[in-house]
C-alpha cells in the first residue's frame, strides 16, 4: 500500500512544523539585482504593519543616500546601531542584543547576505537572524538572488562577477518569499537616473554587471528560484496533513533505471526533459530480490548509470521493494512526481504473458501522472532475467520430495479401509506444500504431479494404472497441481520479504555498530581512523579523511586519517577536496566536477556546517560502488559527520568553560588583590610616615606584621601559579611530623596570636615520605585559616592519630565551623564560606593550594566539624604506602 492508497500524514513533515512552533516567521523581499526596491517594499511593509498595530522596530536598513527609502525610515522606531572598532576605523553593524532585549513583534534587517564586523557574535547576518527568529521574533529581511549559495557559479557564470557574501538554501526554504521585480528596461532607467548608484558608478555598472541580458537572466532566476521555495513549502505542508495527489505546481521528473545497457539513455532523456521544464529530477533503483542474484557486469552497470545521473544534477535514490512496480508507484507517489520517464526493452509475448508489462501496470496505476516510455534496446544476452542459482532446484530436494510423497501413500494405504477417496486426496496436499515452501515453485509442481500420479496409480479405480475414470477426480489432481503452484508463489513473496527485512537489519546492525565503536571515543583523530577504517572494511575502498585546519570553515583541508600510509594527493585532488568541502558537493571521480581526481570527494555535513572531507578510492581501477550500496554509504557519511560535530562541540565547550573559569578566577583575583594588597600597603605607608616622627616598637613591629602579610599573599599566588602551570617539582624525603607541626607552628605565631595552640601529635608517630617545603606550606595555611576563622581567645589544636591503613594530622579551632554539605567547597579558588555576621579577609587561595600540595605528594585533605559542632576541622590524610615504618599501635598492642 503506498502513500497515494492510504494517505497518512509524514512524521518528517510534522516534526518539521512542530519545530516552527514558538519561533519566529521569516519573509525575504527577493530581488533580481540591487535596485529594483527590496528596501522600500520591506520599509512599506512594516509601515502598513506598524499602522495596523503591530509592535515593529527597524533593526537595521541601508537607505544608501536614496531620499525615498530615507523617508520611509522617518517616522519609525530605529534601534542604534552598535559601534565596533576595527583596524582604525569605526564600524558599525546591527545591535543584536539590543533588538533581543526589544524583543518586538517584527524587526527589519535589511541585506540578510551581509557579513558583520569582525568582532560581532556572529560572523553572518543570517546568522543574527536565526538568533530572532529563535527568540520568538518576526523578521522582514532582503537580499538579491546573486547572494543564494546554489545560483552562486550560475551567476558567475554569465555574469563574470563572483559573489562572496552567500546565504544558504536552507533559508530561503524555510521563509516566506516575496518577489521585488521591476522590467530590466526600468531598471536601466533608474540606474542612469542615479537613483541606484553614483552617476561615475552606474556608467561602469550598466557597462558590466547590469547589462540587459544580464538582468534578464537574474530576473528569471529569482522568479524560477521563488516558484522552488514555494513548491517546496506546498509539499511539506500538504505531506503534513497527509493529502494524496501530486499537486503539479512545478513539474517533477522521476526517471526508473534498471540494470539493461540502455539505461544510461534514460538518464539524458530525463535530463534533457528537465532542462526543458526547468524542474527538479530524481533518477530511482528499485532494489528487488533479483538484486542479490545481478552479476558484477549488472552492478557495475547500474553503478555507472546513477553515477551519470548524478554528474548531470538528479537526486539519486535506491528504494527496496519486493516488486518493480510497486517501488516505482510507492515513489513516485512520496515524491509527488508529476512525470515518469521509463524504458521499454523488447520482450517475448510469452515473456509478458508469464510476467506482464510494468509499463502498463505503471500506466493503469499512476493516475494523475505523464508516463513517458522510450524504447530501450538490449543485447539478447541481457534481455534474459537473471536465473536464480539452483532454479530447478536441489536433487535432495527432490528424493525428500519423493520419499514424503512414498510416505503418505504407504499411510494412505494402511488408512484406506477407513478413508474414503476424498481424504486420501488431502492427505497429499502435506507433501506439496512442505515441499513448495521448503524448496520452491519448481519442487512443488514435481510434489504436485507425483502426488497425483500416485493418487491415480494407487487409489483412483481401476488401480494399479494411471487412467481416471471419474471426472470427479481429474478435478482432484488439478487442485494438487494448484495448491503446489499457489504455496509457491505465496513462500516467494514470503521470502523476498524476508530477503528485504534481512538486508534491512543488516544495513542497520552495521550502523548500529558503527555508531557503537563512535560514541566512545574523545578526539577527532580516534574517531577518523574508525570511520576511515570501516568504510574500508565495508565497501573495499581506500579512504581519506580531511578536516579544515584551524577554526571555521575557510581555512584549507588536512588529511586526518588515511587507510593508506603511501596514498598521494597531487593539485587536482587536493582542489577535488577543497572544491567538494566549499561547495557541500561530491567532486571528484564518479562526480560533475574535477573528473581527473583519482578519488571522489564526499562532503561531511552537520546541518548547514561542514565538517570535512570523505575520499574514497576502489583499487579496482576506479570502479564506482554499486547503487544498493550507496545508501548505507551515505547513512554512514551522515552518522561520522554529526560524530565529528558532536567532538567539535565537545571541544567548544571545555574551551569555553576554560575561558569562563580564566574570567571567573580573573575577577575573584581583581577583587582579591583590591583587597588583600591594600590593606597591608595602607598599614605599612601609614607606618612610614609616622617613622618620620620617630621609631617606635609598635610601628616596627606593625610594617614587620603588614610586610609578612604581603610575603603571603605573594607566595600563594606564585604557589597557584606553579600548580597550574604544571612546574611543581617534588624534593621527598623521610620527614618527622612532630617536628614539622612544631616548625610550622612557630612561624604561624603571629597568625595565631591571642590564640592559645596545643599540640597533640605523639613523638613516636612513623616517618612518611613528604616534600618538607610543600608539608610546610600545608601546616602553614591550615593554622593562618585556623587564626582568621577561629574566635578570638580561643584555643587551636594540633593532633596526629596513628590508624592501621593510614596517619591523619587535624588541625581544629573554636569558631563557627563550614556550612552542612559545603565542606568540600572550602578547597575551590578564591571560595570563602563566611557566615553573614563574620568579614574575614583573605584570598581564598590557602585552602586550595593545601589541596593541590598534598594531592601532587599522594596525600588527601577533608573539611569538616568537630564533632560537638565547636568549630572546623581540616585533616591531611597519609596514606600508608608514604608511611616508612609502621609500629604497632599503642591501642593493639
Amino acid at each position: 500500500m503506498t502513500a497515494a492508497d492510504d494517505p497518512r500524514p509524514d512524521p518528517d513533515a510534522l516534526l518539521r512544523a512542530a519545530a516552527q512552533e514558538g519561533r519566529g516567521r521569516l519573509k525575504i523581499f527577493l530581488g533580481a539585482a540591487p535596485g529594483v526596491g527590496k528596501t522600500f517594499e520591506m520599509l512599506s511593509e512594516g509601515a502598513a504593519r506598524r499602522r495596523d498595530g503591530t509592535d515593529v522596530v527597524v533593526a537595521v536598513v541601508e537607505t544608501h543616500g536614496r531620499v525615498e527609502t530615507e523617508a520611509l525610515v522617518r517616522g519609525q522606531e530605529v534601534i542604534p546601531r552598535r559601534a565596533i572598532a576595527y583596524e582604525g576605523r569605526t564600524l558599525h553593524e546591527m545591535d543584536l542584543d539590543a533588538v533581543l532585549a526589544r524583543a518586538p513583534r517584527l524587526a527589519l534587517v535589511d541585506e540578510l547576505a551581509h557579513t558583520n564586523a569582525p568582532g560581532s557574535r556572529h560572523p553572518k547576518r543570517y546568522q543574527d537572524v536565526e538568533e530572532l527568529l529563535a527568540a520568538g521574533i518576526n523578521v522582514y529581511t532582503t537580499v538579491n538572488i546573486q547572494h543564494v549559495e546554489s545560483l552562486n557559479d550560475v551567476v558567475a557564470g554569465f555574469t563574470r562577477v563572483r559573489v562572496r557574501e552567500t546565504v544558504s538554501d536552507r533559508i530561503l526554504e524555510a521563509a516566506e518569499i516575496e518577489v521585488v521585480d521591476i522590467p530590466p528596461d526600468e531598471l536601466i532607467e533608474r540606474l542612469k537616473a542615479g537613483k541606484v548608484y553614483l552617476p561615475q558608478e552606474a556608467t561602469r555598472a550598466l557597462a558590466h554587471f547590469f547589462s540587459k541580458p544580464n538582468l534578464s537572466a537574474l530576473r528569471e532566476l529569482a522568479l524560477r528560484r521563488a516558484a522552488q521555495a514555494v513548491d517546496a513549502q506546498m509539499l511539506d505542508h500538504v505531506r503534513a496533513i497527509g493529502v494524496s495527489g501530486t499537486w503539479a505546481g512545478g513539474e517533477r521528473i522521476v526517471v526508473a533505471v534498471s540494470e539493461l545497457p540502455g539505461a544510461d539513455e534514460l538518464v539524458r532523456a530525463a535530463k534533457r526533459a528537465a532542462d526543458a521544464l526547468r524542474a527538479p529530477w530524481t533518477a530511482v533503483f528499485i532494489e528487488t530480490p533479483r538484486v542479490a542474484h545481478f552479476g558484477d557486469a549488472q552492478h557495475t552497470r547500474i553503478a555507472r548509470t546513477m553515477t551519470l545521473a548524478t554528474q548531470l544534477g538528479a537526486s539519486v535514490a535506491t528504494v527496496p521493494a519486493t516488486s518493480v512496480t510497486e517501488g516505482i508507484r510507492t515513489f513516485v507517489a512520496d515524491a509527488r512526481a508529476t512525470q515518469l520517464i521509463l524504458g521499454k526493452s523488447k520482450r517475448s509475448r510469452w515473456f509478458e504473458l508469464r510476467h506482464g508489462s510494468v509499463v502498463d501496470r505503471l500506466v493503469r496505476e499512476t493516475p494523475g501522472v505523464a508516463v513517458h516510455v522510450l524504447p530501450v534496446e538490449a543485447p539478447a544476452a541481457t534481455v534474459r532475467e537473471p536465473q536464480r542459482r539452483g532454479g530447478w532446484g536441489s536433487p535432495y530436494g527432490y528424493l525428500l520430495t519423493l520419499f514424503g510423497v512414498a510416505l503418505v501413500t504407504a499411510a494412505a494405504g494402511a488408512l484406506f479401509h477407513i478413508l474414503d477417496l476424498g481424504n486420501v486426496a488431502l492427505l497429499y496436499l502435506l507433501p506439496v506444500m512442505a515441499a513448495a515452501s521448503l524448496f520452491g515453485l519448481r519442487t512443488g509442481l514435481f510434489a504436485g504431479i507425483a502426488s497425483s500420479l500416485a493418487y491415480n496409480f494407487f487409489f483412483l479405480p481401476p488401480t494399479g494404472t494411471l487412467s481416471v475414470n471419474n471426472p470427479e477426480n481429474v478435478v482432484s489432481i488439478f487442485v494438487l497441481l494448484g495448491v503446489a503452484a499457489a504455496t509457491s508463489q505465496l513462500t516467494s513473496r514470503v521470502r523476498a520479504q524476508a530477503d528485504m527485512a534481512a538486508a534491512s537489519a543488516r544495513a542497520n546492525a552495521t550502523l548500529a555498530g558503527f555508531l557503537h565503536r563512535l560514541t566512545a571515543v574523545k578526539t577527532a583523530a580516534e574517531a577518523a581512523r574508525i570511520i576511515a577504517d570501516d568504510v574500508r572494511r565495508l565497501f573495499d575502498v581506500e579512504v581519506l579523511l580531511l578536516t579544515p585546519e584551524g577554526s571555521g570553515d575557510g581555512g584549507g583541508l588536512s588529511v586526518l586519517a588515511a587507510t593508506r600510509p603511501d596514498y598521494r594527493l597531487d593539485t587536482v585532488d587536493m582542489a577535488a577536496a577543497q572544491w567538494a568541502f566549499d561547495n557541500a558537493t561530491a567532486a571528484g571521480r564518479g562526480s560533475g566536477t574535477l573528473t581527473a581526481s583519482e578519488w571522489l570527494f564526499q562532503p561531511l555535513r552537520a546541518g548547514e556546517r561542514r565538517v570535512g572531507v570523505l575520499g574514497i578510492a576502489d583499487a579496482d581501477a576506479g570502479a564506482p560502488i554499486r547503487a544498493d550500496r550507496r545508501p548505507l554509504l551515505a547513512s554512514l557519511i551522515d552518522q561520522a559527520a554529526l560524530v565529528l560535530e558532536r567532538l567539535r562541540l565537545e571541544a567548544e565547550i571545555r574551551d569555553v568553560e576554560s575561558v569562563r573559569t580564566r574570567d571567573r578566577l580573573r575577577t575573584a583575583l581583581l577583587s582579591s588583590v583590591s583587597h588583600d594588597l591594600r590593606t597591608p600597603l595602607t598599614a605599612v605607608m601609614a607606618a612610614a610616615a609616622e617613622l618620620h616622627h620617630g621609631a617606635t616598637p609598635e610601628l616596627i613591629a606593625t610594617i614587620e606584621t603588614e610586610a609578612q602579610r604581603l610575603n603571603r599573599f605573594v607566595a600563594n599566588l606564585l604557589d597557584m601559579a606553579r600548580i597550574e602551570a604544571g612546574a611543581l617539582t617534588l624534593a621527598v624525603e623521610a620527614t618527622d611530623l612532630s617536628d614539622a607541626v612544631a616548625g610550622a607552628a612557630h612561624d604561624a605565631r603571629r597568625a595565631l596570636h591571642g590564640r592559645a595552640v596545643r599540640l597533640d601529635v605523639p613523638p613516636d608517630l612513623p616517618l612518611v615520605r613528604a616534600d618538607p617545603q610543600l608539608l610546610h606550606h600545608i601546616l602553614l595555611n591550615l593554622l593562618d585559616n585556623a587564626g582568621r576563622y577561629g574566635d578570638a581567645g580561643s584555643e587551636v589544636v594540633v593532633e596526629g592519630r596513628h590508624r592501621l591503613d593510614r596517619l591523619c594530622l587535624s588541625v581544629l579551632d573554636r569558631g563557627p565551623g563550614l556550612p552542612p554539605g559545603r565542606e568540600g567547597e572550602v578547597f575551590e579558588m578564591f571560595r570563602r564560606l563566611e557566615g553573614s555576621d563574620r568579614v574575614v579577609g583573605g584570598t581564598g587561595l590557602g585552602l586550595a593550594i593545601v589541596k593541590a600540595f598534598a594531592e601532587a605528594m599522594g596525600m588527601t585533605v577533608e573539611a569538616g566539624n568537630r564533632p560537638d559542632g565547636s568549630g572546623a576541622s581540616f585533616s591531611l590524610i597519609v596514606p600508608r604506602a608514604l608511611i616508612v615504618r609502621d609500629p604497632v599501635p599503642e591501642e593493639l598492642a
